[in-house]
């Protein structure tokens, strides 16, 4: 299957020399045989074999900084406030539906995920979900940990911190053994909004410090620690439940683009870029212009436990009314504590430095927001086809369109059917592409409507029959990285597949890609993974679909707003194909062309 995926997508005389290499690898009583011998018998006392090798290679061995490289955002609809007492009244009834959420999930009463697309139905591991409150992702040297607080018999007094104007707070939650209402809420934020406005208090952005590399800021931590004051402010904050920032207006238009940008790195440090704390998994932003959202630390669940603990807060908040008025309020509040920071020399040198390569990546990311309002997964489903196949297929073309040539792809696919199941990859630049997006860019009469549609089917099976392959544990990527890890752990010298040239091109992901879909009105985005790729997440709705374009400015190659408009184009010329050649097409004439197709990925899969 790595030679399948890989072969079309590099230099004939470099392929021959990853065929020896594979053969090689995978000769009887050679490397391969005896390292998956050893993933086997690691399997038998793991619940699940790849979690921790795929956690330190996806999130926590990567240096760079969490926010655009790793955290991914949501981006909500724009508020209306009107006033002050409106954002904190937003923020009030939030942090509500928040506390309510958490005891859900506490009381294990959230009903059980099922999947959706492809093999529909089966029920899917809910481990994840305990992760959105209680995790917390410390900065290591060379490694982060992901840290899981423990749940006490006796409960404790329950927080979540409160960012404002760089400041950070303590909002007790749970007091004497009782939540605080709405009211109480609100009363709590109105005096964190005074305190943090007493200038003579004001202390440096730390939170800028969580911005930078994650190197960098463990070296910044190590010597912030040295103090007790700076012991106890990060003691609570790594204990909090969450982060509630209260922003800034930003002064800048509020265009899904800019809204999306504000999210991702808050505007750097002229804005909101140092009202954060990017370790904790989740920020809730609420910003005095409207603009909110969710900032998400990827490295404890995925995009989908994301998407429902939003789409509960916002469905709760729609459906619940506030409750400022009728609530009895709880007598005598202890007042919110502003955390102190005692700041060295040292630590001025390492805010100002996290400062500047926050700045740097504000100027560097290049970003597309944009709604194609052509068609939707409507049209798509009544063609017959998966609208994200479709979409997969739409993407291959538009980057082929762009650069003239393929690249390997990332797409997320959900392997949650396992305990601790988190993603493998779906290898979307298949074979089948190529030859639908050659076809679609020739000119000539002989490339005739019928054959682009048959090409374009052909695409579309495979990326299908790969997805089922990925979901259901039968990919290649993770499988591959448990033989390299393996051999690392045994101390093996490393098997000459994995310092392959080919391998390196095969984990460099110039596009990648997840459909995050919802049925709230938002959108997800994040940024590229590699300094000339892409990011590209995108939001299939019944008439439209959001897609929402990542790059940076400092790639020569690479551009967000010329993808997006290449992007259109091809969608355009598919639906055209679509209904010229498609619409005799019956399921029965379809499902004997996507035989063939079929075929060769079962072969693939036993090679």
């Amino acid at each position: 299957m790595y030679l399948k995926c890989m072969g079309h997508l590099i230099p004939e005389e470099q392929f021959k020399k990853t065929k020896v290499v594979v053969e090689k690898f995978g000769a009887p009583g050679g490397m391969g045989e005896f390292l998956q011998k050893k993933l086997l018998e690691r399997s038998e006392h793991t619940a699940n074999w790849v979690y921790d090798y795929w956690l330190e290679d996806m999130y926590l061995s990567n240096r760079l900084a969490l926010p655009v490289n790793s955290s991914p955002v949501m981006v909500f609809p724009k508020q209306n406030f009107r006033s002050q007492s409106d954002s904190l009244r937003f923020a009030a009834h939030l942090i509500s539906g928040i506390l309510e959420y958490k005891s859900l999930i506490d009381g294990r009463a959230l009903p059980v995920d099922y999947a959706r697309g492809q093999l529909a139905g089966t029920p899917l591991c809910m481990d994840q979900y305990n992760k959105v409150f209680t995790s917390y992702r410390l900065p290591g040297p060379k490694m982060d940990t992901l840290v899981a607080q423990k749940s006490t018999v006796m409960p404790e007094r329950e927080h979540i911190i409160v960012a404002c104007k760089n400041q950070f707070f303590v909002l007790d939650v749970v007091i004497n053994f009782r939540r605080l209402n709405e009211k109480d809420l609100y009363t709590q934020l109105e005096r964190i909004k005074k305190m943090s406005d007493i200038e003579e208090e004001r202390l440096p952005p730390i939170g800028l410090l969580t911005s930078d590399g994650r190197t960098q800021w463990a070296e910044a931590r190590s010597v912030l620690i040295k103090d007790s004051t700076n012991r106890d402010s990060l003691d609570m904050i790594e204990r909090c439940l969450c982060l509630v920032c209260l922003d800034e207006p930003s002064g800048t238009e509020q265009t899904d683009t800019n809204r999306a940008l504000l999210m991702l790195h808050g505007g750097g440090t002229d804005k909101n870029g140092g009202n954060r704390w990017y370790d904790k998994p989740m920020q809730f932003v609420i910003g005095a212009d409207g603009c909110c959202g969710v900032v998400c630390e990827h490295s404890p669940f995925e995009g989908i436990v994301l998407v429902q603990c939003t789409e509960y807060l916002l469905r709760y908040m729609r459906g619940s009314p506030s409750k400022l008025v009728r609530a009895a309020s709880m007598s005598e509040l202890p007042a919110p504590r502003r955390l102190r920071w005692k700041c060295s020399p040292d630590i001025q040198t390492f805010l100002m430095a996290s400062a500047d390569k926050l700045q740097r990546l504000v100027k560097n990311l290049d970003m597309n927001v944009s709604k194609f309002t052509g068609y939707g997964k409507e049209f798509i489903k009544k063609q017959k086809m998966s609208p994200d196949a479709y979409v997969q297929v739409a993407l291959q073309l538009t980057f082929y369109r762009c650069h003239g040539r393929l690249v390997p792809t990332y797409e997320s696919a959900s392997i949650r059917r396992f305990q601790e199941g988190r993603v493998d990859n779906i290898r979307s630049s298949t074979p089948e592409a190529l030859a639908f997006v050659k076809a679609m860019g020739n000119s000539s009469k002989i490339t005739v409507c019928s054959l682009k549609i048959e090409l374009l089917w052909t695409a579309i099976k495979a990326q299908t029959n790969y997805t089922i392959l990925a979901i259901t544990g039968m990919a290649i990527d993770n499988h591959l990285l448990g033989l390299r890890e393996i051999a690392k752990e045994l101390k093996l010298e490393k098997p000459e597949l994995f310092s392959d040239t080919t391998y390196a091109t095969s984990i460099h992901f110039i596009l990648s890609t997840s459909q995050v879909p919802t049925i709230e009105e938002m959108f997800c985005c994040y940024g590229p993974v590699v300094p000339n790729g892409y990011g590209a997440c995108y939001n299939p709705q019944m008439d439209h679909i959001i897609f929402c374009v990542s790059s940076f400015r400092d790639s020569a190659e690479t551009s967000s707003d010329l993808f997006v408009k290449t992007l259109e184009g091809c969608l355009k010329e598919m639906q055209d194909l679509c209904i010229k050649c498609n619409t005799e097409a019956k399921p029965a004439d379809s499902t004997k062309r996507m035989d063939g197709t079929t075929k060769v990925m079962k072969n693939g899969s036993k090679a």
